[in-house]
């Protein structure tokens, strides 16, 4: 989904709402250095940060220059050019079970001025970015929450988890296997290119990741401004495998008093393998003089405590819903990932804004590919497979309904006709797309309601992902 994001125009509704309220919603024009600069400004005060140096505003002005910036403004404030609301969004791909992606639309940058609550504002810019969305072509709308309370209103639900790690240093006596290649120091700067190409595959091999941007690694390895003291204190790593390929990177700094033990704290670590990402965890707990190793945005199936012989040298102080995930089109996103088991499971899906609103039939084959059939006003159905297409080939529709009827066992012709079925809200839907919560745990909780159990062991079965779904950035 390659396309400028600023050609999709200014949503009307939006517009209207707001203008209704004495509030211009406005597209941001990038070549508008002034604009952009006060759409900048309100973003850091927003979430709180300090107001942008020259070179955090040039970096800024980078990143935000590529993608979609709207501000609602209002003309009556001290500072008119500032706005009183900001939102961001761009196009890009999320990482889904089977090494695959789908088009996806980012949102961020999501503020309202304290002194402008209670007026729409934030309902207007979340209901118009998924009309910008389905508009661009998107099967999913994805965001990173500060407030756990705010999004579910629009059909966003917690789609994969995050951690904070940390390990205590004097009982961190390592007993994986040792890495066939070598781990290097290297000057972050002399890692920028390098890094870009193993976050590519990191991301690949992880459900919930989504493409890295322009420049996010300059961030990520101290670049943006590399004679700050936060950047000086930055050390990093990379792997090598044993033909000498970088396949792992990962970025530290050692906090701590003088002549004191400190800690070792990352969050970044990328690997493209499993020997990478062990031999950087070596590293990192291996250290001497400090008290302990802190990973920030880690997986919640790390597999660090397997690698101590004391698994309680590990402690998880934090661990929180991260990546939310909008299901807008949901034949080509559940088309687009592959499956646990093969079989064959109707979705009742209830979206009270309409987007992944139908009775949708999955079919998913052996080997994990799937055909979903939606049905249409005239009783036949289109069919959408992991490519997309708009009609799914006999070939595969077949071979699909001949494992689910295998995958059954002895079930009677009678109850074989009986489609197994869940009835789910979209936001349900989105929370076991990639894994993440099983199916049957929902139910538990009263908000998927199941044919059988035999369904409900089917979808735990089919929605499973051999690896934890994990974002470890914040977008």
């Amino acid at each position: 989904m390659s396309f400028e994001p600023r050609s999709i125009p200014v949503d009307p509704d939006a517009q209207a709402a707001l203008s209704s309220k004495g509030l211009d919603y406005r597209l941001i024009d990038p070549s508008d250095l002034a604009s952009l600069d006060g759409w900048i400004d309100a973003d850091h005060r927003g979430f709180h940060h300090a107001r942008p140096r020259e070179v955090t505003r040039d970096y800024e002005r980078r990143v935000m220059g590529e993608r979609r910036l709207h501000g609602v403004f209002d003309s009556g404030v001290p500072d008119p050019i500032v706005p009183v609301a900001t939102v961001s969004s761009w196009p890009t791909g999320l990482s889904v079970p089977g090494g695959r992606s789908v088009d996806g639309w980012a949102v961020s940058s999501v503020t309202v001025s304290p002194t402008h609550r209670r007026r729409g504002i934030a309902r207007a810019m979340m209901e118009a970015e998924l009309r910008a969305a389905k508009q661009a072509g998107a099967a999913v709308a994805m965001l990173t929450a500060t407030e756990a309370t705010i999004y579910g209103r629009y059909g966003y639900a917690p789609a994969a988890r995050a951690a904070t790690i940390e390990i205590d240093r004097r009982r961190a006596r390592w007993i994986g296997p040792s890495a066939p290649g070598r781990v290097h120091f290297v000057e972050p700067a002399s890692l920028r290119e390098t890094a870009a190409a193993i976050s590519r595959r990191a991301v690949a091999r992880t459900p919930g990741e989504i493409d890295r941007w322009s420049g996010i690694l300059d961030r990520m390895l101290g670049l943006v401004d590399p004679e700050s003291d936060s950047s000086r204190a930055l050390r990093a790593i990379r792997y090598d495998d044993e033909h000498g390929q970088p396949q792992g990177f990962a970025a530290f700094r050692v906090t701590r008093e003088p002549n004191e033990p400190g800690w070792a704290e990352f969050d970044v670590l990328a690997a493209a393998t499993d020997d990478a990402e062990r031999a950087l965890w070596r590293v990192l707990v291996e250290q001497d003089f400090v008290t302990g190793v802190r990973g920030r945005l880690r997986s919640v199936d790390e597999p660090i405590e397997w690698l101590l012989e004391d698994p309680r040298a590990v402690r998880v102080t934090e661990e929180s819903d991260h990546l939310w995930v909008r299901i807008v089109d949901a034949a080509a996103a559940l088309g687009a990932r592959r499956y646990g088991a093969a079989g064959e499971l109707v979705l009742d899906i209830a979206d009270p804004l309409g987007y992944a609103a139908g009775r949708y039939t999955l079919l998913a084959s052996a080997d994990g590919r799937a055909v979903v059939h939606v049905p249409r006003s005239d009783g036949s159905t289109d069919g959408a497979g992991a490519s997309g297409t708009s009609a799914a080939p006999k070939r595969e529709r077949s071979r699909a309904r001949a494992a689910g009827a295998e995958a059954s066992g002895s079930r009677s012709a009678a109850r074989a006709a009986e489609p197994r079925s869940l009835k789910l809200d979209v936001r349900d839907l989105a929370s076991i797309y990639l894994g993440g919560v099983r199916p049957s745990v929902l139910a538990r909780a009263g908000r998927i309601t199941a044919s059988s159990n035999g369904a409900l062991d089917l979808a735990d079965r089919m929605f499973a992902s051999t690896r934890a779904p994990h974002l470890s950035i914040w977008f």
